[in-house]
């Protein structure tokens, strides 16, 4: 009989779950809308459901445990608290919820951490004890592990480096807040520092004739590598903001490594390139040379991998 976790990955648009056994292979993968219902009880019995008939075809297996990773995910409480792209407000209790349809035990946590410790049990940080995980999509995320445990800090939101103030009356939050990191380090960021990049120079580009709302970061890493102008200093705009955030992160917490994680990860050496070279030139002397930028060891299942992974982390310390 074999163990295996079940993985949830909830996100704004769509929540991704699927089987996991201990050493990282993805047995079964589905996902639901995640904005379908307007009772959270009834999205969650959806899941269900279909977990429930996916087990039917697998005799030698038993699930153990649930993993969660979501918007605003409080590890401490199992809630989701006030996640502003979610249609649920306030303080969900997920993780009371999913007990009562599985009854087993189930362990919340917010996406970025999640990521991290499925890069700690399955990815590129098997074996450090000090890392950091920067997930680089709609939005910027931050799983930080310190001393081989997870970075929780005392309320359970530990981590929030995409919204670190990097330019004090900058641009709109969607936290409420001006001047957040991820406000120009995302795939949103990428694209408003397009446009704000279009207006300031009158450089031709193949950028100009695409509607904000149908540009995505993609296209504009396409753009770079046929040598667009106005992309490629949209690159080294984005990665100048984050390699200096990195920068003084690394002072506080002096990881052996940083990942890149998430679809603005994958553009390679355009985000990596100039992050590594401000990263570089802004770090203290004593750290200079000393702590490596990867991409993510994760492949197209790592949010369901580090969902999963929160299981087997939480149930080896029982």
């Amino acid at each position: 009989m074999t163990d295996i976790a079940l993985g949830i990955d909830i996100g704004g648009t769509n929540t991704a779950f699927g089987f996991v056994d201990r050493k990282g292979n993805c047995l079964f993968e589905d996902s639901i809308a995640t904005q379908t219902h307007k009772d959270v009880d009834l999205f969650v019995k959806e899941i269900y459901n279909k977990v429930h008939e996916a087990l039917k075809k697998y005799n030698d297996v038993k699930l153990i445990g649930i993993g969660i990773g979501a918007p605003n995910g409080n590890f401490y409480t199992g809630t989701i608290e006030n996640a502003p792209n979610l249609r649920w407000k306030g303080v969900i209790h997920f993780s009371d919820i999913f007990n009562k349809y599985f009854n087993l035990p189930v362990f919340l946590t917010n996406d970025a951490n999640a990521a991290a410790i499925g890069e700690m049990i399955y990815g590129g940080a098997k074996g450090m004890k000090d890392f950091i995980v920067v997930t680089l999509g709609t939005g910027l995320g931050s799983g930080i592990v310190v001393n081989g445990e997870l970075l929780y800090g005392h309320n359970g939101f530990a981590g929030e480096m995409g919204h670190v103030i990097i330019t004090p009356d900058g641009r709109q939050c969607a936290c409420g807040r001006k001047g957040c990191l991820e406000t120009y380090v995302s795939a949103t960021g990428v694209k408003r520092s397009v446009y704000k990049l279009l207006a300031d120079n009158l450089e031709e580009s193949e950028l100009r004739d695409i509607p904000f709302n149908k540009l995505t970061a993609k296209m504009v890493a396409d753009a770079a590598n046929r040598g667009d102008k106005i992309a490629l200093k949209t690159f080294q705009h984005t990665g100048r903001m984050l390699g200096e955030v990195l920068a003084n992160t690394v002072a506080i917490t002096s990881p052996e490594a940083i990942f890149l994680f998430g679809g603005l990860a994958k553009s390679g050496d355009l985000i990596f390139k100039p992050t590594r070279y401000y990263f570089e030139k802004n770090l203290l002397k004593i750290y200079k040379n000393k702590i490596k930028l990867l991409p993510s060891g994760l492949d197209d299942n790592a949010a369901i991998l580090g969902s999963s992974a929160l299981v087997w982390n939480e149930l080896d310390k029982i």
